[in-house]
């Protein structure tokens, strides 16, 4: 709720740093004084020099097995000034390094997560997913061990699946045919789990929209924007005349992009386009008829 001028009832108030003062723009009443700066009394002018003022650490990471709290011994081999230690201290401490390892390891809820994590990682990786979204996943894993529900399923299914749902939550296009490829696991089983964790964690993952993997398509496949552009014009069309309805969202997409391409005289085959969207070439002349004939596109032969 804005803050307003006991004066004049004006919400038009400005804050003076250099004084630490509330000010009315309107009538000039000082509406508040000797506010307290909350933010750092020191400055930095480059990374050395921010982590030697800075006195708290980097953020909760739920991708890291600890959240990014736990100490790390180094592996380096050097004292505090940098001098090298003898063979026995060197032997001592990696024996402590093991030991530390073992012991932030120690319930089968952390292996668990140790393992899971990982996979995670290198899945996003492969797949390209974006960190903030990682993130997001290893949250929603974490609930779902917490619920007991990875009991008598792969981890690695367990993870496609939690990527895959976080991915359509925030309408970052990636298929189950592309998580299979990365997890080296069926897209029925991923499938399977999916619709499980929906079902138990009574999650609303919102409906994929083809128009997401319009950019995505024509990038791979060296188009346009004019012909993004058209693509996006044949999905908002198909989708206003219900046309979308029971059809995978991919094979939806690349159909577009294949007449965009037609249409603005970038031509590829059909089977380049099936080969970058992950469908068959029968799906995409299948598709191609449909949206041809129900909006009506006059496509050069």
């Amino acid at each position: 709720m804005a803050k307003k001028c006991p004066e004049c009832g004006s919400t038009k108030i400005i804050r003076d740093e250099s004084k630490g003062e509330l000010i009315c723009q309107k009538c000039g009443l000082i509406v508040s004084e000797e506010l307290v700066d909350l933010g750092k009394e020191w400055r930095s002018f480059d990374s050395d020099q921010f982590e030697k003022r800075a006195r708290t650490g980097s953020p909760k990471k739920y991708v890291k097995l600890n959240k990014g709290l736990v100490t790390m011994i180094d592996r380096k081999g050097r004292d505090l000034r940098g001098n090298k230690l003898s063979s026995k201290s060197k032997a001592q401490m990696y024996r402590l390094i093991k030991w530390h390892k073992r012991a932030s390891v120690s319930s089968s809820m952390e292996r668990n997560l140790s393992i899971a994590l990982t996979e995670m990682r290198r899945v996003a990786s492969y797949l390209n997913i974006p960190e903030s979204l990682v993130e997001a996943a290893a949250l929603l894993y974490r609930k779902t061990v917490e619920k007991g529900l990875i009991r008598g399923r792969l981890i690695e299914a367990v993870v496609s699946a939690i990527l895959y749902t976080v991915c359509r939550t925030y309408h970052v296009p990636r298929t189950l045919n592309e998580m299979a490829e990365a997890s080296g696991l069926t897209k029925k089983e991923i499938g399977r789990t999916y619709r499980f964790l929906v079902r138990e964690l009574k999650l609303d993952v919102p409906l994929t929209n083809p128009i997401h993997y319009i950019p995505r398509f024509a990038s791979e496949l060296n188009l346009s924007g004019e012909v993004q552009e058209k693509g996006r014009e044949i999905i908002k069309k198909a989708i206003d005349e219900g046309l979308i309805s029971g059809r995978g969202p991919t094979g939806v997409a690349a159909a577009a992009v294949y007449i965009a391409g037609l249409l603005k005289g970038e031509r590829r085959t059909q089977k380049e386009v099936a080969n970058v969207a992950g469908v068959t070439e029968v799906t995409i002349r299948n598709r191609y008829r449909e949206l041809k004939k129900e909006l009506d596109i006059e496509v050069a032969a």
